[in-house]
């Protein structure tokens, strides 16, 4: 069992920065495949940012070269540096964790956070 605690959402401007974390606890955190999804208003979830267990990233088109993904196994936390945030940016985000093989899935999700860009 994994329990996801998000945290760092808020309100900025255009333009701004946050920086969201995730903080993890019950399980050996460093196997699972993390990820941020975002849901904005009458909108599907969607991925943001993924990074597996071992380091290799991937990133939604619309956030790509703004946002970037990390995790610290040591601090069992992955977090989400978004930069140059943009209206369209504003969601609750969540974070993911996944470990999953041919005959098992474990998938885990935290509560959520507000993200609001806004002048």
């Amino acid at each position: 069992q994994v329990q996801l605690v998000e945290s760092g959402g808020g309100l900025v401007e255009p333009g701004g920065s946050l920086r969201l974390s995730c903080a993890a606890s019950g399980s050996i955190f460093s196997i699972y495949g993390l990820r941020w999804y975002r849901q904005a208003p009458g909108k599907q979830r969607e991925l943001v940012a993924s990074i597996t267990s071992g380091g290799k990233t991937h990133y939604a088109d619309s956030v790509k070269g703004r946002f970037t993904i990390s995790r610290d196994n040591a601090k069992n936390t992955v977090y989400l540096q978004m930069n140059g945030l943009k209206p369209e940016d504003t969601a609750v985000y969540y974070c993911n964790a996944l470990y999953m093989g041919d005959d098992y899935r474990y998938d885990y999700w935290g509560q959520g956070t507000q993200v609001t860009v806004s002048s």
